[in-house]
C-alpha cells in the first residue's frame, strides 16, 4: 500500500499530553537508555534520530555496493532489543534509520517482529527525499562555495533533501505502528506525531514553531539530560555512565515538559534545555526548517519540579518553499600516521619526527593537496600560540595526515611515519596507519516540488522474506 503525502487533516484534538521519548541522538548512540524507555517511560511514541549530513551518503554508497542494504547499521540491533517492550507497552516507533533505503529498512524490521513473534505491525517506508536526479539534471550551485554542481558531476554520489513531517503524519494515520524515513528534518521526526495526535494544521505556524522547539530538545537525546553538558566541577552531572534518555511531555497547545524516567542517570535543568535550545542554531529568529521558519527568540524555560523543565513561547512563520539538499560526493583520500614520545625531551623528539616526514614526503614525491602534522596534546587544536603558555608535557603524540588524489599515495604518507620506528628518532611507539576515502557534503536549494514524500507499508507477505 502507497500514499501520498498531502496536507494534514485536523484529527480531535486529544485532551491529554502525548509523551514522545528520543531513543537515539545519532547513528551509534547506546541502545539499553531506549529500551528503557519504551520499558518504564510510559510514553506514547519513541523517536530514533540517527542521521548525520554525512551519514546518509555513506548509506547511499553501502546501498550502491549492496542494493538490499543502505540503512542504518544498528537498525537490526536497535528494533531487536526495544520492539517487545514498546509493542507490549503501546509505544509507536518513529526513526530516520532508514537512512539510504528506507524501504529495505522496513522490510528487516518487520522480519525482526516475525521472528520475535510480535502479531501483525503496520510498518511504513517513508520515500521521496532521494532527489539525485534532479540535481545532476540542474543548472544550480552550491551554496557553500559558490561552485556549479555540474563540475562536481562525476564524483557526486548521492543528494539527499530534508522532508518534513507530512509524509509520516500521513503514515500515522493511516495506522502505522512504525515509521521509517530517510532524510527528514529532526525536529519533523518529532512534530509528525504531534501534528497527528492534536490536529494541527500544516499552516499553522505559530504551533509548528513550537513544535520544532519540542524537536529541537529532544533530538540529541542525551545531551539534554547532561551527557554534552557535562563539565567536572563546573556542571556536575550524576550517574552518567547510566545516563538517561529524554522525555517530552507535550500538551495540546504545544507547551513541553523535558523529563526523564527518574531512575535514570543524568538530570534536566533549566541549563541543560537552554544549552540544548541554542545548539545548531545561528539565528533564533529564523531557524529555517521543511515545515516551518522557526522563531526561538521568545522561548521561556522554567523548572517545573525535580528533572522538570517546562519550555514554551515558539513561534513560527511560512516555510521558505525550498529545501535543503545534502549532496554527498567523493573528495579524494586521506593517509594518516600517528607515532607516540615519551620522556624526557619528548617534544623536542616529536619535532624532529614531523620535520623528518615532512622531508621525506617531498623527497618521494607524494603529491597532497593538504598536509597537517600536529602534536596531539600541544597544538592540534589551538595552534602554537596556546601551546607555548604551558609548560613541555612528558608525552606527545605525531600526527600526520594528507589528502592525496589516490589511495594508494595514501598510503605512503602513513608508511613514512612507520618508518620512524627504526630511522629515528629515538623512542617511538605506537605507531599506527590508516587510509579513508573522503566523503565530502555541500548543500543546494530545491523548489520543494521537486521532493515528493509518500509513504508504502511494508505487507505481511514481505515478513517472512
Amino acid at each position: 500500500m502507497t500514499g501520498t503525502s498531502t496536507p494534514s487533516t485536523p484529527t480531535t484534538a486529544t485532551p491529554r499530553a502525548i509523551r514522545i521519548g528520543a531513543g537515539a541522538g545519532y547513528s551509534g548512540d547506546r541502545i539499553e537508555p531506549a529500551v528503557e524507555l519504551a520499558e518504564h517511560g510510559a510514553l506514547d511514541y519513541l523517536v530514533f534520530e540517527c542521521l548525520a549530513e554525512r551519514t546518509i551518503a555513506i548509506a547511499q554508497q553501502t546501498r550502491r555496493q549492496s542494493p538490499e542494504l543502505g540503512y542504518d547499521p544498528l537498525l537490526e540491533a536497535r528494533m531487536t532489543a526495544v520492539l517487545p517492550a514498546a509493542i507490549r507497552n503501546g509505544v509507536r516507533i518513529i526513526s530516520n534509520m532508514g537512512a539510504a533505503n528506507p524501504l529495505a529498512a522496513a522490510r528487516k524490521t518487520a522480519q525482526i517482529a516475525h521472528r520475535l513473534g510480535l502479531g501483525e505491525l503496520r510498518i511504513a517506508a517513508v520515500t521521496g527525499d532521494d532527489v539525485l536526479d534532479v540535481v545532476l539534471a540542474s543548472d544550480t550551485t552550491f551554496e557553500e562555495t559558490g561552485d556549479p554542481v555540474a563540475s562536481y558531476r562525476e564524483r557526486i554520489v548521492s543528494a539527499n533533501a530534508y522532508l518534513g513531517a507530512s509524509a509520516i503524519v500521513d503514515a500515522l494515520a493511516a495506522g502505522a505502528h512504525i515509521v521509517l524515513t530517510g532524510r527528514v528534518a529532526d525536529p519533523s521526526l518529532f512534530a509528525a506525531p504531534l501534528i497527528h495526535e492534536f490536529g494541527w494544521r500544516m499552516d499553522d505556524w505559530d504551533t509548528l514553531g513550537q513544535a520544532t522547539v519540542v524537536g529541537h530538545l529532544l533530538e540529541c537525546a542525551g545531551q539534554v539530560t547532561g551527557g554534552y553538558f557535562a563539565d567536572p566541577g563546573y556542571k556536575d552531572v550524576p550517574d552518567l555512565a547510566r545516563l538517561g534518555f529524554p522525555i517530552g511531555e507535550v500538551s495540546p497547545d504545544g507547551s513541553v515538559v523535558i523529563t526523564k524516567v527518574s531512575h535514570a542517570g543524568g538530570h534536566v535543568t533549566p541549563a541543560t534545555c537552554k544549552e540544548q535550545l541554542l545548539y545548531e542554531i545561528h539565528d533564533p529568529q529564523r531557524y529555517l526548517q521543511p515545515d516551518v521558519v522557526a522563531d526561538f527568540s521568545q522561548v521561556s524555560v522554567a523548572a517545573d519540579g525535580p528533572d522538570r523543565v517546562k519550555v514554551q513561547g515558539g513561534r513560527g512563520t511560512p516555510h521558505t518553499g525550498k529545501l535543503k539538499v545534502s549532496v554527498g560526493y567523493i573528495d579524494g583520500f586521506i593517509g594518516e600516521g600517528q607515532i607516540s614520545y615519551g620522556g624526557p625531551g619528548a617534544v623536542a623528539r616529536a619535532r624532529l619526527a614531523i620535520d623528518i616526514v615532512r622531508e621525506r614526503l617531498a623527497l618521494t614525491g607524494v603529491q597532497t593537496s593538504e598536509l597537517r602534522c600536529d602534536l596531539i596534546g600541544m597544538n592540534s587544536l589551538h595552534g602554537e600560540t596556546a601551546g607555548a603558555r604551558h609548560g613541555d608535557p612528558y608525552e606527545v603524540r605525531v600526527r600526520v595526515a594528507g589528502r592525496t588524489a589516490s589511495a594508494s599515495e595514501a598510503l605512503r604518507i602513513g608508511n613514512e611515519v612507520e618508518t620512524l620506528y627504526t630511522n629515528g628518532p629515538a623512542g617511538g611507539g605506537g605507531a599506527s596507519k590508516s587510509v579513508r576515502e573522503v566523503l565530502a557534503v555541500q548543500s543546494v536549494l530545491l523548489a520543494r516540488e521537486h521532493a515528493r514524500p509518500s509513504f508504502t507499508f511494508v505487507e505481511r507477505e514481505h515478513e517472512a522474506a
